[in-house]
């Protein structure tokens, strides 16, 4: 008897779901989602009409005008097909985790949550638990000789349960050396428009924050929600610290890029 394989096939397409900040303050964090991808042999496809995924409104207590976000955003991307990838882990959790919660009481509408949430995957979640490391190992010939701590960012660890995925894909960065970071897992007190309407706390949260990544010695702090870095690069500048903050696709992308790849031993 012949035992069908249950295995999900490996996806040949995907879509992108770049996120507002990316958009419109580090378009670069996107291009490098998309670099990596292609060089991964997946196809990236980038639907115009996207806009937000609600959650300031939400967070905010807006709800009538996050769910019509929410609303254009499902039109949007129930239309595509194959897995959306975000390079986000609080845009991630806004759509599997909370659109249940606005749309609660209309059936058709959770139809659409339930059809589009299962296809979102955090990009570290989708190269780790969907396409699988070996790929991209190999295609790792980058030497960055950097040294890099790790924030891990509250929405992508507390909401999706991503933790260990950009840890492993770090650690095989070569010429990489990643320090521990005093609880790594505090959030940075960005918040969205926690940081606007309580400035104070979110200030005393980032100063802890900033102080911990300080006192690893490393020169990069990488994290994966770009809200944290733009919060943390803020509070770096009005230090007047050299430290830089980065996103994990970024560094990726690099350790990726064949123009970057050693030559040594090559004739």
């Amino acid at each position: 008897m012949t035992v069908q394989s249950t295995k999900t096939p490996r996806p040949e397409r995907v879509q992108l779901f770049v996120t507002c900040l990316v958009d419109q303050f580090r378009p670069e964090v996107g291009e490098s989602v998309v670099n990596v991808l292609e060089r991964l042999h997946i196809e990236v496809d980038f639907p115009e009409g996207q806009t937000c995924c609600g959650q300031p409104a939400f967070n905010s207590g807006f709800r009538d005008e996050a769910s019509d976000v929410a609303r254009h955003f499902l039109d949007v991307f129930d239309a595509t097909e194959g897995p959306i990838i975000v390079p986000s882990g609080s845009c991630g959790a806004m759509v599997r985790n909370f659109y249940g919660e606005m749309f609660e009481d209309d059936p058709a509408e959770m139809e659409r949550v339930r059809r589009v949430g299962k296809r979102i995957y955090e990009f570290t979640e989708f190269l780790v638990d969907v396409l699988g490391q070996d790929g991209l190992a190999a295609e790792m010939g980058a030497q960055l000789d950097e040294i890099a701590t790790y924030h891990q960012c509250c929405h992508l660890e507390r909401e999706l349960g991503v933790d260990h995925q950009p840890q492993e894909l770090l650690g095989q960065v070569k010429g990489l050396e990643m320090l521990p970071m005093y609880r790594p897992e505090v959030c940075c007190g960005f918040g969205g428009t926690f940081a606007v309407k309580f400035s104070d706390v979110s200030t005393a949260m980032l100063d802890e924050k900033l102080d911990n990544a300080a006192a690893t010695g490393a020169s990069m702090i990488v994290a994966g929600d770009t809200g944290c870095i733009m919060h943390m690069a803020g509070g770096l500048r009005r230090r007047g610290s050299d430290q830089q903050v980065r996103h994990i696709a970024e560094i990726l992308d690099e350790a990726t890029c064949p123009t970057n790849h050693t030559t040594e031993g090559r004739a």
